[in-house]
């Protein structure tokens, strides 16, 4: 399954997507977790010392290996300087799965160790001072919805995105790539607001939305959360000594988080499971080629100099039976 944590900057979604990270691969699961947020915390959160964390290799600078990997033999692009972000596989394009080792995984992601179990770490990369005044941070989340895009996962495999904060993600396709959509929300005014902008914006793409109460201290927070968001609210998460010390850097075993915490991971990991059945790769495959022909005609045809609407297969589904290129 493909998951998101999104949230206003502040509201935890780093913090609940690592334990959610954490609660996973307790369980055995195997598990990709990526860091698409332009300020740079799963990899601290996830246990890694700072230094370790800052010289993860970023995705966002290794995108001609990425695109020149996935552009396989598709017939349909004729080099990898005419890919852009939202750039659809086709048929001899490669594609990438969980569970393999291929060079993507190799030049840009690590191995975590969480209690004896690892994941495998992917982050798009801060953004440096090199990118001031030439740059947007789309340009670097480009990579990873790419990499979305051309990525198949299956039943009991998990790719965990801790999204950029706020609504930001609306700018680009990404927010359709995902089978749940977690928004970490305190239980304050501001907590909810970019809840509301997500359930307008993803209304119209079938995007499955669940509401994490965080911070949630008592009875009046919680009716607070109700009364805003609906049912639409999953699970609340409250004070946690198990994070404090891990905010401190000295995380005891994950077996000690809270009893009511952990039964909440739980109920995120059923709520994401509830949604297997119910894939669509012909609605998802759609959804991939509308921001891909909108992108072409906004700015990508301009940029690279080629029709890039030329570049969607018609015939070609992404789906778990689909075989890649070697």
């Amino acid at each position: 399954m493909k998951i998101a944590f999104v949230g206003k900057g502040g509201s935890g979604k780093t913090t609940l997507s690592s334990l959610f990270i954490r609660h996973l691969a307790g369980t055995g699961s195997p598990v990709i977790a990526v860091d698409a947020d332009i300020n740079q915390h799963l990899g601290a959160a996830l246990g890694l010392d700072e230094g370790v964390a800052g010289e993860l290799p970023a995705l966002g600078a290794r995108l001609p290996l990425i695109k020149d990997y996935l552009r396989g033999s598709n017939p349909r692009i004729a080099s990898a300087d005419t890919m852009i972000k939202t750039t659809p596989p086709g048929e001899g394009s490669r594609l990438l799965r969980v569970r393999e080792n291929n060079p993507v995984y190799d030049a840009c992601a690590r191995d975590v160790e969480l209690d004896g179990q690892a994941v495998r770490l992917m982050v798009t990369g801060p953004f440096t001072e090199a990118d001031l005044g030439v740059a947007c941070y789309h340009s670097k989340t480009g990579a990873v919805e790419l990499c979305l895009n051309h990525l198949v996962d299956g039943r009991g495999e998990y790719v965990v995105v801790d999204m950029t904060a706020g609504s930001d993600s609306f700018a680009s396709g990404m927010f359709t790539r995902f089978d749940m959509t977690f928004l970490v929300a305190e239980p304050t005014r501001k907590g909810v607001s970019v809840y509301r902008q997500y359930k307008e914006y993803a209304r119209d793409f079938g995007i499955d939305l669940k509401v994490v109460g965080n911070k949630v201290r008592d009875e009046d927070d919680l009716e607070f959360l109700r009364s805003e968001v609906g049912e639409d609210l999953l699970v609340t998460v409250g004070h946690s000594d198990w994070v404090r010390a891990m905010e401190k850097g000295r995380p005891p075993s994950f077996e000690l988080l809270e009893a009511p915490n952990k039964a909440s991971l739980q109920a995120l990991q059923d709520a994401a499971d509830a949604t297997y059945e119910a894939r669509d790769w012909e609605r998802y495959t759609r959804q991939m080629v509308h921001f891909h022909l909108k992108n072409a005609q906004s700015w990508g045809n301009e940029k690279t100099g080629a029709d890039l609407a030329s570049q969607v297969d018609p015939d070609f589904v992404l789906r778990e039976s689909v075989a890649a290129t070697a």
